[in-house]
């Protein structure tokens, strides 16, 4: 980690919380991922899904450790509907990035419980895009992915 990286983790209340240093209603964990529920929920049962190696986002995150989030994540949105929360949906979302609503700059995923009638939407306003804008969009992407190999 640099010194900029140490410093941000030192700081980092995912850290602390991850470390034990600080105070959270843990639902489980393993030597990779901490799963905690959300001091802020959008609904009750919300969770989040932490990694305990500091990263600040997507492009920080090691393959392995993504992975796992993920699959942490799918097994807690199991677990909540198998729940007597009685939750009859889902969202798994993920803000990477100060523009994508990210506020706690660890990586984290969201695993959020949804009920009829509780208020919470994502709503976006979304015109189609022409064809041709999308293939160079798709290029740009693939150029992209052949680069990072």
């Amino acid at each position: 980690m640099t010194r900029n990286a140490t410093s941000a983790a030192q700081e980092c209340v995912f850290c602390a919380i991850a470390a034990r240093q600080a105070h959270t209603s843990v639902v489980c964990e393993d030597d990779t991922v901490v799963v905690f529920m959300d001091l802020n929920p959008v609904t009750p049962g919300h969770l989040l899904v932490v990694p305990r190696k500091h990263a600040v986002g997507l492009e920080d995150l090691d393959g392995a450790t993504s992975a796992h989030v993920w699959s942490v994540g799918h097994d807690m949105a199991r677990a909540l509907r198998r729940s007597s929360m009685g939750c009859e949906g889902i969202n798994i979302l993920l803000c990477d990035g100060e523009a994508a609503f990210q506020t706690v700059f660890h990586f984290h995923l969201h695993v959020i419980p949804r009920y009829a009638g509780d208020g919470w939407t994502l709503k976006a306003e979304s015109t189609e895009r022409e064809r041709s804008l999308l293939d160079n969009d798709a290029q740009v992407i693939k150029d992209a992915i052949t680069s990072t190999d």
